[in-house]
């Protein structure tokens, strides 16, 4: 039975075909532009549509579309603008805001949207029992932690008060330079009390409220219907507050894992935009249809994790001689293609004016001699290991690729394990892997995004890893205001994470998609975000060509292991 990717990629090989010999049809881009619809490459199934719960950029692109914090991004992304908030201010000493709310903000289902909305959502984000990996970014509020770790039980002691409907007013530990960037990620968005509750517990993790005919959000679009492993469907928020604004009248999510069957979506008119593209195919689009390929900078990093609660892995030396003995220019020239940096420290380069100065090279030698002192020489004894990655066909590259170089430079056996992303997720949050294959989008554009999330409280810490100077450093760091101070305490720590390595950078990423011309609204930007109500669709006079279209796209042999589920 082909299901999933497999009848994707069929379905996109018939309509290349219809498209070759010349018979009218209307595609999903044409019907699209006409009514309003963008029809878009989302990755993957997203593991939940419920904000303080997911972690992944799967379902971040859903929630930006069905919710809305205080504040958000402007379309370029290079500024902040106000959002469920009309306006904001800061005291003196930069540890108190007080927002003021729209009196027009209103859910999907036509309720206002208050202050207390805000302040019941940010405690379930804090309780305990819900497990929310994030929970560690609202640490910044006065007590935060302390509620979350479960020192104080009382909410009324964390800095969120709603003095009125319309105003929120927010109390910090310290001086927070970064804070109102903080507002725009998931795990600051508002939920809908009743609608949670009635399906069960504030801390109750999977329930329904977040199925079609269940679900109320505050954002521009509204779930219409979720057909698993095949489509969602947003429509415009009626309710919404700037919904005047908002030009699209639906959004199509599909699921897709596979970049070649995305890309040949693509071309066969099925989608406005993919997610991703294969790394074969850039020279084409470079050459033939520029205007479609879209590659700019990325505020991510491409790195694999270390189980180091597992053996042999629990040893530095060995992780040191894994991370040496890879070579990571090969794998960006080779591989990736696409114009990624290989990665030797974790931050990327340039971080708002931070840079690492501590790096982790390509040195043979040193590995093998490494892995030696830790007990295998030349790998005698070496266990093994098992590398596993989401289902991809560039993790899937990436990671033959890193097999061969740990076998070859280090004489190690590595096995490879493919998972969908809801399997893997749960795998990592269980420390039920060895190595793993990760990726980091910076939520706010400092280094704190990165280095915060390898202390020992962190949620996304799925390494078993902890340093108490690491700790204490990143905590000293979100304490003081000076720049130059807060840069030389981040070096320090990573000048620890990248001896430590309990993870392995690789490459910082690059965004890579590709847009129908009929796409407007739709601006590069380092954080790769692009709020939906800005996004509009214009029927444009590039069309597919007959000469995109090839034998080689209709060939049985396209559809890969990783087309299957």
């Amino acid at each position: 039975m082909i299901t999933g990717n497999a009848l994707k990629a069929v379905l996109s090989a018939a309509f290349l075909f219809i498209a070759s010999c010349g018979f009218n049809y209307e595609t999903n881009v044409e019907s699209g532009t006409r009514q309003g619809i963008l029809h878009i490459g989302n990755g993957d199934e997203p593991r939940e549509l419920d904000p303080h719960v997911v972690t992944g950029r799967i379902e971040s692109d859903l929630c930006l579309a069905l919710l809305e914090g205080l504040v958000g991004w402007h379309p370029e992304g290079k500024r902040l603008i106000p959002a469920a908030a009309k306006s904001w201010e800061q005291s003196e000493d930069a540890r108190t805001y007080r927002f003021h709310l729209r009196e027009d903000a209103k859910w999907s289902n036509g309720d206002p949207v208050t202050a207390a909305d805000f302040v019941y959502s940010w405690r379930r984000a804090l309780l305990p029992a819900l497990g929310n990996n994030y929970a560690y970014m609202l640490y910044y509020i006065r007590n935060a932690e302390r509620f979350h770790q479960g020192e104080i039980t009382d909410f009324s002691q964390v800095g969120i008060t709603a003095p009125d409907d319309l105003t929120l007013v927010v109390e910090l530990e310290n001086p927070t330079p970064f804070f109102l960037q903080l507002l725009t990620h998931m795990s600051y968005y508002p939920v809908h009390q009743a609608t949670v509750e009635a399906f069960g517990a504030a801390d109750e993790r999977g329930t329904r409220w977040t199925r079609p005919g269940n679900h109320v959000g505050n954002g521009p679009f509204k779930l219409k219907e979720w057909v698993l492993n095949r489509s969602i469907v947003v429509e415009k928020n009626e309710h919404y507050w700037d919904a005047g604004t908002v030009k699209l009248n639906q959004i199509v999510f599909y699921p897709i894992q596979n970049a070649t069957t995305e890309e040949r979506m693509f071309r066969a008119g099925q989608l406005h935009i993919t997610n991703n593209m294969p790394v074969d195919k850039i020279a084409h689009y470079r050459q033939e249809r520029p205007g479609a390929l879209k590659i700019f900078p990325f505020f991510s990093t491409y790195y694999y994790l270390f189980n180091t609660t597992a053996t042999p892995l629990d040893q530095v030396k060995v992780r040191q001689a894994l991370t040496m003995s890879i070579d990571r220019q090969q794998i960006v020239d080779k591989i990736t293609k696409a114009g990624e940096i290989p990665a030797f420290s974790y931050t990327p380069p340039d971080t708002n004016g931070y840079t690492a100065t501590a790096q982790v090279r390509y040195d043979l030698e040193r590995a093998r001699a490494l892995l030696a002192e830790a007990g295998y020489p030349d790998g005698t004894g070496f266990p093994g290991l098992e590398l596993m990655y989401n289902t991809s066909e560039g993790h899937r590259r990436i990671a033959i690729a890193i097999q061969q170089m740990w076998k070859t430079n280090l004489n190690i056996d590595v096995t490879l394990t493919n998972q969908d992303w809801k399997v893997y997720l749960d795998k990592r949050d269980g420390k039920d892997y060895q190595v793993a294959r990760a990726g980091w989008i910076g939520d706010y554009l400092d280094p704190n995004t990165f280095l915060d999330m390898y202390t020992t409280s962190s949620g996304n810490n799925d390494t078993g890893w902890s340093h108490r100077r690491y700790d204490a450093l990143i905590a000293r760091a979100g304490a003081t205001t000076d720049q130059d101070r807060r840069f030389a305490l981040f070096q320090d720590a990573e000048s620890i994470l990248m001896t430590e390595l309990p993870i392995m950078p690789i490459y910082t990423y690059v965004s890579k998609s590709l847009v129908s011309p009929d796409v407007r609204g739709w601006r590069p930007n380092i954080l790769d975000i692009h709020p939906f109500k800005y996004i509009s669709l214009v029927p444009s006079a590039d069309e597919l060509s007959a000469d995109d279209l090839s034998a080689d796209d209709l060939s049985a042999d396209d559809l890969s292991a990783d087309d299957a589920d």
